[in-house]
């Protein structure tokens, strides 16, 4: 559809009326003239037609302004409406890949699965369902590393999630670094949309910095810090005769809880699948995603239009005035020679 970005400035359409109407004339000359009494005749023998030439004038002049008019008000062509990408929070999934990830202590779909497997499927779903929300990776062991920074690309996401693999970072677990790690991508995103979710299964073994000093920079950047710990239940290992069960875990639940704590976030523990699901749907709960449609129209400027018309009127009301011009200088020539 064409709108005019600034249609109020119709009401000068009617301007040059008003200053005809009350502003009065300029006085005339007074100066000596010669009258020719065969004047008329003298115009008829040039062609005549000068009311009609004026009058086409004045129309046209009209014409004219009411483009330049047209052409300030700024008509432009607004296209359908686009939707723009969702605003959502900015969240960061840590998912420790290190040695003790490869423990077969769970179930899924009726089978046996590392505990690496399960968080794959189970925060899979999760990041599928966080549309809007733009999404960071960050896989540690021994080490932190960012996998896929901050994006709204939820696919590829995902893709870097199910293609990581045990000990890829190191065998042992840095807990503090993978939180200051994620703290330093997040610090300089929105507040109040800032989300840690850190899923591990053991205690902090490795790293420079210790897990409550991080969850410390964390809080003071605004960063929740939601904490997972997974396994905790009785562990697989395996052996000759098959696979064997044994009590035991190296999770510390009580530092988890205490980081969640210091962030404003909570501790969650998941000691099997379905336990797993009911976790992220929680933190769907406490984190929904803020799905604030926005749309925009494209727009393309017309003025040059409208003001190129009134352009080409004026060239040609100037071109066609020149024989009136000439008509008039041949008339002063024919009253000089007779002065």
């Amino acid at each position: 559809m064409i709108t005019l970005a600034w249609p109020w400035l119709l009401l000068a359409l009617p301007l040059p009326w008003l200053v005809r109407r009350l502003v009065k004339p300029a006085s005339p000359q007074i100066g000596t003239t010669l009258r020719l009494p065969f004047y008329r005749e003298l115009a008829a023998a040039e062609g005549g037609g000068v009311s009609r030439s004026r009058r086409w004038h004045l129309w046209l002049g009209w014409v004219a302004w009411l483009l330049l008019v047209l052409a300030a008000c700024r008509p432009q062509w607004l296209g359908d409406p686009v939707e723009l990408p969702m605003v959502g929070r900015d969240l960061v999934l840590a998912v420790d890949v290190s040695g003790s990830m490869e423990q077969e202590d769970y179930r899924l779909r009726g089978r046996t699965v590392t505990r690496l497997d399960v968080v794959k499927a189970v925060a899979g779903r999760f990041i599928e369902s966080r549309a809007g929300d733009r999404l960071g990776l960050i896989l540690f062991g021994t080490r932190a590393y960012v996998q896929t920074p901050l994006t709204h690309d939820r696919e590829t996401v995902r893709t870097m999630l199910n293609e990581a693999v045990i000990g890829l970072a190191g065998r042992d677990t840095a807990i503090g670094d993978a939180i200051a790690l994620a703290v330093k991508r997040l610090r300089k995103q929105p507040q109040d949309n800032r989300v840690l979710i850190l899923l591990t299964d053991g205690t902090n073994t490795a790293g420079s910095i210790p897990p409550m000093a991080a969850a410390q920079l964390a809080a003071q950047a605004g960063v929740r810090v939601y904490t997972i710990g997974i396994g905790g239940g009785q562990v697989g290992v395996r052996s000759v005769f098959g696979m064997l069960l044994q009590r035991g875990s190296d999770l510390d639940p009580a530092t988890l809880r205490a980081i969640a704590q210091t962030t404003g976030g909570r501790f969650f523990e998941a000691t099997d699948a379905a336990q797993l699901e009911q976790v992220y749907a929680e933190l769907d709960r406490l984190e929904p995603s803020v799905r604030d449609k926005r749309t925009f129209r494209p727009m393309t400027a017309l003025f040059m239009w409208p003001a190129g018309a009134a352009l080409f009127l004026s060239l040609g009301m100037a071109v066609s005035s020149l024989p009136r011009r000439v008509r008039a200088t041949r008339a002063a020539g024919v009253v000089n020679d007779v002065h």
